[in-house]
C-alpha cells in the first residue's frame, strides 16, 4: 500500500481477532495494511467470545486490556458477555460495549479520525461521542442494514422500539462525515432514506491472497472428519437465525443415499444446537459437525471443502447483502453455491462465473445442483478456475487502500459543527 500522509485512526469494533466472523477478519486485515502503510491504528474491542458467548480461553473480560496484534493497539474493555440469541439480552451487550468504549476511549490519545463498525450500532454510537469528545470526524463502516436484519430474522417484531431504532439509525448516518457500505445496495437504500449521496461510499469485502489461496485437501484433517474419499459440500461460518441451515439439513436428507457426498457444518452460533439436534433426529449419517475453528486454520477447513454452501433466509433485506465468505471461496478456488434472494451477491456470481446460484431455502435445487456438481467434474473445475481468477480483482490490499484514501480524504475536510 503506497504511503499517504500518516494519520492516527481510532476504530470502535465489538469483533476482532482470535474471532473469525466477517467483521472481526474485515477489520484486522484492513488493519494490519494500513499499520505497514504508516499509520497508527487503535482498535477499541472486547474480550473475545463470539459466538457462544463465552470468552476464550488465554483471555478475560477484564476492565482494560492492551495489546499488540500485527502492530495494531488492541484495547479490550469489559462488557457484558452474553450467547449470539434473544434480542434483549444481545442489546444489553451491545450498550454495555458502547458505554465502555466511550469510557475507556475517553482517556485514549487525540486521533485523527474515529471509526465504528456494524453490524450492531450502539458501537456506532459510542464512534460518535468519542467523535464529539475529540473533536474529530466520525465515520460509519455500515456491514447491515440493522435493526432491518433483526426484523428479517424474526428476532423483532415491528414496533415502536423498532421504529426508535430505526430513527437512532439514521442520526448516525447524518452525523458522520462518511459512511462506508459494503454494498452498492445499501447505498442505494441510504440515499432512499435521504442521506446524501456524496458522503456514502462503497468497499465490498476482498479476500486475504496471502492466506487464502488454492491448496491440497488435508490429508489429516479429511481423515479425522470421516471425507476421505467424499464430495464434500461445506457451510463454514456462523450458525445463526439468518442462515436456513434447516433446509441445507432438508437438502442433504434428500442425499441420504448418496454416500459419496457428506455435508460438512462447521462453526458455532445460536442455532448451532438446534441444528445438531435436528439432524440427530432424523439420523442424517451423512452431515458431519466441526465446532468453532481459530482463525490460523480456516484454509485447511476450506480445503475439506468441493464447494461451499451459502445460504440466507428468504427475505428481501438479504437481496442487499454480499456474504464475504463468497471472496475466501475465490481465493482458494473453491466454487460457491449461493442460495439467498437474487441480489448483488448473486450478480457477482453469475458476473464471475464462480458458482451456482438457487432460490433461497429450497432444498430440492440445493440437493439436485449438489448432485450435478459431484457428478460433472469438469463443471466443477470450470466454476473453480472461475473462481480463481475473480480472487484478484477483490484482493484485501486493493480493499484496503481505498479505505484509507476516505479516511485521508474525511480528515482533510474542515471541521463541521455535529
Amino acid at each position: 500500500m503506497d504511503h499517504e500522509q500518516a494519520m492516527k485512526i481510532l476504530f470502535l469494533s465489538d469483533n476482532f481477532p482470535p474471532e473469525v466472523n466477517a467483521p472481526a477478519t474485515r477489520l484486522h486485515e484492513h488493519a494490519k495494511r494500513w499499520v505497514a502503510a504508516g499509520h497508527e491504528v487503535t482498535v477499541i474491542t472486547c474480550a473475545p467470545n463470539f459466538p457462544e458467548g463465552r470468552v476464550y480461553e488465554g483471555y478475560r473480560n477484564a476492565w482494560r486490556r492492551v495489546e499488540t496484534v500485527d502492530g495494531i493497539r488492541v484495547v479490550r474493555v469489559k462488557t457484558y458477555i452474553t450467547a449470539n440469541e434473544g434480542f434483549l439480552k444481545r442489546t444489553l451487550d451491545y450498550l454495555s460495549f458502547a458505554f465502555m468504549s466511550v469510557l475507556v476511549g475517553a482517556f485514549e490519545k487525540r486521533p485523527d479520525v474515529v471509526v465504528a463498525t456494524s453490524p450492531q450500532f450502539f458501537a456506532a454510537c459510542g464512534g460518535w461521542v468519542l467523535s464529539l469528545l475529540k473533536r474529530r470526524p466520525f465515520v460509519f463502516e455500515l456491514r447491515d442494514l440493522w435493526p432491518a436484519s433483526i426484523a428479517a430474522v424474526g428476532a423483532m417484531r415491528q414496533s415502536r422500539v423498532l421504529r426508535w431504532l430505526e430513527k437512532l439509525e439514521l442520526f448516525l448516518y447524518r452525523r458522520a462525515r462518511a459512511v462506508i457500505t459494503v454494498t452498492e445496495a445499501f447505498k442505494k437504500d441510504l440515499v432512499e432514506r435521504g442521506i446524501e449521496a456524496s458522503k456514502i461510499h462503497v468497499v465490498i469485502n476482498g479476500v486475504d491472497l496471502e492466506r487464502y489461496r488454492p491448496m491440497e485437501r488435508s490429508p489429516e484433517l479429511s481423515a479425522e472428519f470421516g471425507l476421505d474419499g467424499k464430495f464434500v459440500a461445506g457451510y463454514i461460518g456462523t450458525h445463526g437465525m439468518a442462515h436456513a441451515l434447516d433446509k441445507v439439513l432438508d437438502a442433504a436428507a434428500l442425499l441420504r443415499d448418496r454416500d459419496d457426498i457428506r455435508f460438512l457444518m462447521v462453526g458455532g452460533g445460536a442455532e448451532r444446537a438446534n441444528i445438531e439436534r435436528i439432524a440427530a433426529e432424523r439420523g442424517l449419517a451423512n452431515v458431519v459437525f466441526v465446532p468453532r475453528q481459530p482463525k490460523e486454520r480456516m484454509p485447511a477447513i476450506w480445503s475439506l471443502c468441493d464447494v461451499a454452501i451459502v445460504p440466507l433466509r428468504d427475505n428481501p433485506v438479504f437481496a442487499t447483502v454480499i456474504p464475504s465468505k463468497i471472496f475466501e471461496c475465490m481465493g482458494m478456488g473453491i466454487p460457491v453455491l449461493l442460495s439467498l434472494p437474487d441480489g448483488e451477491a448473486s450478480r457477482i456470481v453469475h458476473d464471475t462465473d464462480c458458482g451456482v446460484c438457487i432460490p433461497p431455502e429450497d432444498p430440492g435445487s440445493m440437493s439436485r445442483t449438489i448432485t450435478a456438481l459431484s457428478d460433472d467434474r469438469r463443471l466443477l473445475r470450470k466454476h473453480a478456475e472461475s473462481s480463481l481468477v475473480a480472487s484478484q480483482a477483490n484482493s484485501r490490499e486493493q480493499k484496503a487502500r481505498s479505505m484509507i484514501t476516505i479516511l485521508t480524504g474525511c480528515v482533510a475536510l474542515p471541521c463541521k459543527s455535529v
